[in-house]
């Protein structure tokens, strides 16, 4: 996927030749810095061999509690902890339901968001919450040495993830259990604290991403992250993690992120509808899926 890459940013450039000017790295890199970092959580739950569909409400879920409680208070600092609170509370019922009651992590994210969704309409009363205030848009707005803030936590969380998978025992359980869930309960590994940490993991992300957005917009509201879901899963598995588990790196999640970032940037810059961009994301991610069976069925 590597090679995908840069053939991208090839014809990326020759299609749109500001492509690599440095405002406009910067904008791809901001305006997809909060699905990337959910991307990061998701590719420790895709390795462990599960799956999380309920992040989209999630995120909603963050932005809508960082307004909410942020207008009701005027306390930026205590919206911030509710929202991730909110996040944190998800990830574990998630968690919960999936590793100690072996519910299928499919049904389980799919009930779940749609519970996450209803509250999220029922905290907010179905009405957006806007927010003035610089103190509101400091993560959106706020610099360091000239890089938007958004960028650097996009760079920490990949970074973080990146140690925390690779380097430590932790990581390697997470391949473990992934790579045979069974096998690792016999060799002695907490394999329902293994999953569910992955699970809290993506939803603390999510409700980081949606404070982030809310904050770039000046708005939370219950009716946003439809298509998250389907974009983390799809940097993920375009990035080389595969879906049936134990394989795969958060490296490979910050290639598949560039790759449809790429993507999404030059249909913008072409005034490609946002309808063919949907109808490209959802064949580059079963392509990707069926390109990971073809390989492992030649491996076998």
């Amino acid at each position: 996927m590597l090679w995908v890459l840069v053939a991208l940013v090839l014809a990326a450039t020759v299609l749109y030749p500001g492509f690599l000017q440095p405002a406009n790295v910067q904008d791809i890199l901001t305006q997809n810095a909060a699905v990337g970092i959910i991307a990061v959580a998701m590719t420790f739950v895709i390795i462990s061999g599960g799956f999380d569909l309920s992040v989209g409400a999630t995120y909603a879920l963050g932005a809508t509690v960082f307004a909410g409680v942020t207008k009701s208070t005027g306390s930026v600092a205590l919206a911030g902890v509710c929202a991730l609170l909110a996040g944190l509370a998800v990830g574990a019922a998630n968690g919960t339901i999936i590793a100690r009651w072996k519910v299928n992590p499919f049904v389980t994210t799919l009930g779940m968001s749609s519970v996450i969704a209803g509250l999220a309409y029922v905290y907010s009363n179905s009405a957006p919450f806007i927010v003035d205030g610089i103190s509101f848009q400091y993560l959106a707005l706020t610099a360091v040495a000239g890089v938007p803030l958004p960028i650097w936590i996009l760079l920490a969380v990949f970074l973080a993830g990146a140690v925390l998978l690779a380097q430590t025992g932790y990581g390697r359980n997470i391949y473990a259990i992934g790579g045979n869930e069974e096998a690792g309960r016999l060799s002695g590994l907490r394999v329902p604290w293994l999953v569910g940490s992955a699970y809290v993991m993506t939803g603390v992300t999510a409700a980081l991403a949606g404070m982030m957005d809310a904050s770039r917009l000046g708005v939370g509201q219950a009716d946003v992250g439809a298509t998250v879901a389907l974009d983390t899963i799809a940097i993920v598995v375009v990035g080389g993690t595969s879906l049936r588990g134990g394989e795969g790196a958060v490296w490979r999640s910050a290639v598949g992120l560039l790759i449809l970032a790429t993507l999404t940037n030059v249909f913008y810059s072409l005034n490609i509808s946002q309808h063919w961009q949907l109808i490209a994301k959802g064949t580059i991610v079963v392509a990707a899926v069926a390109l990971d069976s073809l390989l492992r069925a030649r491996r076998a």
